[in-house]
């Protein structure tokens, strides 16, 4: 008999992981706390690298797909001085696919294709080693039973305590988001600002970020180095119910601070400022660098559930490079050597988790700095010349 498998969240993690099992003729069963695949706003752009999220895709069998979808312009780059000088403008060559961008929702379409996702499923605990397999509690008070549990539940993960104590922690820097609707037409200069990709500026311990992501929305974060306030208390963050972020009220008030704390910038990056339509908090939690815990039989981790980091373009590509492998490592073994081929892919996902982690921690400390030529020597290493 095939063993009863189901893979907890139906982000990029999940959904790849679910994709190449399908593919491999493998039933799965995808379970989702949000309502709908349409309840919330999947969020702001991917750029999805060769060799870790493509490969993925390569996988899933849905490259051709994603390149159709992808927006390879999405890869410019502009760096400014917090006066305005542009002091670096990337552009990618012609045909370069080396990190194409792709809405989060539209990737989120792509993979579930032929899945069936249970929806509205509130996963509250995962008991291992019960007397038939894992056992999963539900908040509508149901269980269900399966002989694999992965959990690909992102940062506030309630599978992860059936395999590891570890929280996340904050890493001292702050993101307050916002967006611009239509930006080519009710805003061409911020439009011509932006470019096609991404456009940046960097002061002490602070910076404005922004990014252009498909049919004329571009989302910009301000960020910062500051404590929690109230605003951004742990124990709300820790609430699943608040996951997505948490929603200021009085824009205006937010509006005015956030231009108080960037006060003396360049007026047209303001203006992305300015001219934001609603702001949410994103504090910034990161799990140990160094995260793994001792194999459990019947559960495992993938992505931010496993080894959240700062978000520097490396989680989401190792989550669904992640899914891929791990669903590729159980559709070639028989159901005796489920939980040996899962315990081989954790100690292969540990090691290259551990490398990135490193790269985003250190990364994460360079772009919000004090020094804000660490930031553009940052970029002068990784980009090309």
């Amino acid at each position: 008999m095939r063993p009863r498998i189901a893979v907890i969240g139906s982000g990029p993690a999940g959904l790849t992981f679910a994709r190449v099992l399908h593919r491999h003729g493998h039933p799965v069963t995808v379970l989702e706390r949000d309502p709908a695949r349409d309840a919330r706003p999947a969020g702001g752009t991917l750029d999805l690298h060769e060799g870790l999220g493509q490969l993925a895709l390569e996988k899933a069998g849905v490259m051709a797909q994603f390149q159709g979808l992808s927006r390879p312009e999405g890869q410019a780059m502009r760096i400014l001085d917090t006066d305005g000088t542009v002091l670096r403008d990337w552009q990618p060559r012609p045909g370069d696919m080396a990190n194409p961008e792709i809405d989060r929702g539209q990737l989120r379409d792509l993979l579930l294709g032929p899945l069936d996702v249970q929806w509205g499923r509130v996963v509250t605990e995962v008991v291992p080693e019960s007397r038939d397999g894992v056992l999963v509690h539900f908040a509508d008070g149901r269980q269900e039973v399966f002989d694999l549990v992965i959990g690909a539940d992102g940062a506030w993960s309630r599978v992860r305590p059936a395999v590891s104590s570890a929280t996340p922690q904050y890493t001292g820097v702050t993101l307050v988001e916002t967006s611009l609707d239509d930006v080519d037409t009710r805003h061409p200069e911020l439009a011509r600002l932006v470019g096609d990709g991404s456009m940046a500026a960097y002061g002490v311990n602070r910076a404005l970020v922004a990014q252009r992501n498909s049919g004329g929305h571009v989302k910009v974060y301000a960020q910062f180095r500051a404590p929690l306030d109230r605003h951004t208390n742990p124990d709300r963050h820790g609430d699943l119910n608040q996951r997505v972020g948490l929603g200021l009220d009085d824009v205006e008030a937010v509006r005015s601070s956030l231009l108080a704390l960037f006060d003396g910038w360049a007026a047209p990056v303001l203006d992305l400022l300015r001219h934001g339509t609603a702001f949410v908090h994103r504090p910034l939690y990161a799990l140990p660098v160094s995260h793994t815990w001792a194999h459990v039989s019947g559960v495992t981790l993938l992505g931010d559930a496993a080894h959240l980091m700062p978000p520097l373009g490396a989680g989401a590509n190792l989550a669904m490079l992640e899914g891929a492998e791990l669903a590729e490592s159980i559709a070639a073994v028989g159901p005796g050597d489920l939980d040996e081929a899962v315990r081989a892919f954790e100690e292969q996902m540990w090691a290259r988790a551990g490398r990135w982690a490193n790269i985003t921690t250190s990364g994460l400390e360079r772009l919000v700095s004090p020094d804000p030529s660490e930031a553009l020597a940052l970029f002068d290493e990784v980009q090309p010349s």
